[in-house]
């Protein structure tokens, strides 16, 4: 081995240490601001979204509250529209055209035993006829809130949380806003075809009568879409979310009702949202997101997005939570009555509330 000097060894450190410092500390420097600047950014927009899309006004509660007297009845009268359209008349779409049209008797029938005349908002469909069913409660100002749901089924499922859940809180709301003389118009629907293949595209029910209520400058300031609202549960891990990130910020339990709105129809849902926590005997959770997050525009709302209308989507969550979604197993027995009613009780009070406004 050949010895190496003091002075070689010196130069071999100062030579080190020039190329720590000209070298390697600008690069740890940059690779340290980099990631600074990153996690703030994540941060930032965390931040916002919980800020603009999570944060919601009103005082939440934790446990579910007991059934007045009044709301023993209306669970009743939803167990038993949801067996008629599920249990009774069953799957219900294009494939089963008569148990569709069915359905749409059994809507429109509903509807004029309540007092309030309906409507048939028809169109046509691979040569069949399909029917939008509305029934109006006039008010003394033009501006219209209109609830719906939509009736059909999805191929193989009698759809009873899916979305008879929805059609039979239209219905109840119906009747206990029958006779009584609001300010605002009050509008039921209940809307044909919102499953696939007609699902977000031109042959959807409500596209096709929303589309309608902007030709002829129908005033709608709210739109309620009623989709699948009848399933909670309180095992743990029982509710999921589309994104890690959206998990982040909400329950893990599905005991609570959804609040769903595109950032657009975000003061319609913070408005919504405050007048339910008035009243409300259970949890509830909102969110106002970008619309092309999974989950966000799928029900009737999305229609009424495309026409420039204000709307919310009220839901369980469906696929997040409920293990019979779309399938021949969503019978009326998987509901979870006590907790439905109590969602359709607080929505009577939004509607009260929305009209004051």
């Amino acid at each position: 081995m050949v010895p190496v000097s003091t002075a070689t060894q010196r130069r071999g450190y100062s030579a080190l240490r020039f190329m720590r410092r000209v070298v390697v500390f600008p690069v740890l420097k940059r690779i340290f601001f980099g990631t600074l600047r990153i996690t703030i950014g994540v941060a930032a927009v965390l931040a916002l979204l919980w800020w603009l899309g999570v944060r919601m006004p009103g005082k939440n509660i934790s446990k579910t509250e007991s059934l007045s007297p009044g709301e023993v009845t209306l669970r009743e009268e939803l167990r038993a529209d949801v067996q008629k359209l599920a249990g009774e008349i069953g799957e219900r779409n294009m494939r089963h055209y008569p148990q569709l049209n069915a359905a749409a008797d059994f809507i429109e029938n509903s509807f004029s035993r309540a007092g309030i005349h309906p409507r048939r908002d028809s169109y046509e469909l691979h040569g069949q006829a399909c029917h939008n069913i509305e029934a109006e409660i006039p008010g003394t100002h033009p501006e219209i809130i209109l609830i719906g749901a939509h009736y059909d089924s999805v191929f193989g499922s009698p759809g009873a949380n899916d979305n008879g859940s929805g059609v039979a809180a239209t219905l109840a709301l119906a009747r206990r806003f029958a006779g009584r003389k609001p300010e605002h118009t009050l509008r039921f629907v209940a809307f044909a075809n919102e499953e696939p293949p007609y699902f977000l595209s031109g042959e959807m029910g409500s596209l096709v009568y929303a589309s309608r209520c902007k030709a002829r400058g129908d005033k709608i300031s709210a739109m309620i879409s009623l989709e699948t609202i009848g399933y909670f549960s309180d095992a743990p891990h029982s509710q999921t979310y589309p994104s890690r990130v959206l998990g982040a910020f909400y329950p893990k339990v599905g005991n609570f009702i959804g609040f769903v709105a595109n950032v657009h129809s975000r003061v319609l849902l913070r408005r919504v949202i405050a007048l339910f926590r008035q009243h409300a005997k259970i949890p509830s959770e909102g969110a106002a997101l970008p619309s092309f997050i999974p989950g966000v525009s799928w029900s009737d709302q999305w229609s009424f997005w495309r026409n420039g209308y204000p709307g919310i989507m009220i839901t369980d969550t469906a696929p997040f939570r409920y293990p019979y979604y779309h399938s021949a197993n969503d019978t009326p027995d998987k509901l979870d009555y006590e907790r439905f009613t109590l969602v359709v009780s607080g929505m009577e009070k939004v509607i009260e509330g929305l009209d004051k406004l």
